[in-house]
């Protein structure tokens, strides 16, 4: 078995020896696993590489352990279901994961694992900055541009690829988020995780190249489109109640009011109520307005008091940088 990858920089006083694990999803992918794997394997020397098969129904996982990576499977269908299995099975100082299509660029892995050391983030995301059309449709573009603008709105700046399935991620960052998603909506909960705690985060552009020919997309660009939609707003519920309640307050409120301003206009002038059920909805439209705003400020509570507790737990494990401490003076005993 190869030990964990153990990446050397030039100050090595500060940076002590740090373990590292590639993580690989992988559903139908014999045109490109091998390549893969040789590619991560050359980018990062001994490194430990894990292929995790998610159901595949051609011969990928016995080319992922014939190019030498550690390969397991995941029953349950879906690339969320493989990314929870990965982040509670391996112990590493920092991971690697990377999509196992052939599609981003291994040989920036040492500069995006620099970065995450020297600057002490947590999370890295490779940006596809370079790609060419063939590889990066314009629906696709359009999409990730438009959910990503949509997530940067709803919960703070700082991405500009949130789909990209190429990060660097510290223990700390892992080992602490609370994952939910079961498909290509990982990447989304991944970035909101980092935005919501304002944890440490950067990106740097890397090459996006097309799939090579007899590979085929898993990625279905209105269904999953939808899913990811769907997963913003289930997180805005989740982590934004405030916001999203008091929206809902404003619309039920100013409908109530435009309901109810003719009635109160001739009840004022004439004493009377003649149309009673416009005053009957105004009032349930007022009512239910201040319920969602009540609920919402509840619930925004509630969210305070998740997130302290997602804060803790972050905090009570050991960045990189110290961990990195630990190591050399570990090494200076030995």
């Amino acid at each position: 078995m190869k030990a964990l990858t153990k990446v050397n920089f030039h100050n090595k006083a500060r940076f002590a020896d740090l373990e590292v694990a590639v993580l690989l999803p992988c559903y139908n992918e014999s045109e490109t696993v091998v390549t893969v794997v040789g590619e991560f394997s050359r980018a990062l020397p001994n490194a430990h590489i894990y292929v995790y098969d998610n159901n595949s129904t051609d011969d990928s996982w016995v080319l992922a352990e014939g190019a030498g990576a550690t390969v397991r499977s995941e029953a349950r269908q879906g690339k969320g279901f493989v990314v929870r299995r990965m982040f509670a099975d391996i112990e590493a100082d920092i991971f690697v994961m990377c999509d196992a299509d052939g599609t981003y660029d291994a040989s920036v892995a040492p500069k995006l694992i620099e970065l995450l050391i020297k600057d002490g983030l947590d999370m890295v995301v490779g940006a596809r900055a370079q790609a060419s059309g063939a590889a990066y449709p314009l629906a696709h573009k359009f999409g990730n541009w438009f959910l990503t603008s949509m997530v940067s709105t709803i919960f703070g700046t700082g991405f500009k690829d949130m789909l990209s399935g190429y990060r660097v991620m510290s223990n700390r960052f892992v080992k602490s988020f609370p994952q939910m998603s079961q498909g290509f909506e990982i990447e989304t909960e991944l970035t909101i995780h980092a935005l919501q705690l304002q944890l440490p985060s950067a990106e740097s552009p890397t090459h996006y190249c097309e799939r090579p020919r007899g590979s085929t997309s898993k990625l279905r660009t209105i269904p999953d489109g939808c899913r990811i939609l769907t997963k913003i707003l289930v997180m805005l519920k989740q982590e934004r109640p405030l916001y999203l309640f008091s929206f809902v307050f404003f619309l039920l409120f100013f409908a109530a009011l435009a309901t109810g301003a003719p009635v109160i206009a001739e009840f004022v002038e004439t004493g009377i109520v003649p149309r009673l059920p416009s005053a009957v909805l105004a009032t349930g439209l007022m009512v239910l307005a201040f319920l969602c705003l009540f609920c919402g400020l509840i619930l925004d509570t509630v969210t305070r008091g998740r997130n302290e507790a997602k804060r803790l737990r972050y905090l009570q494990l050991p960045s990189v940088h110290t961990v990195s401490r630990l190591r050399a003076k570990a090494s200076e005993y030995c």
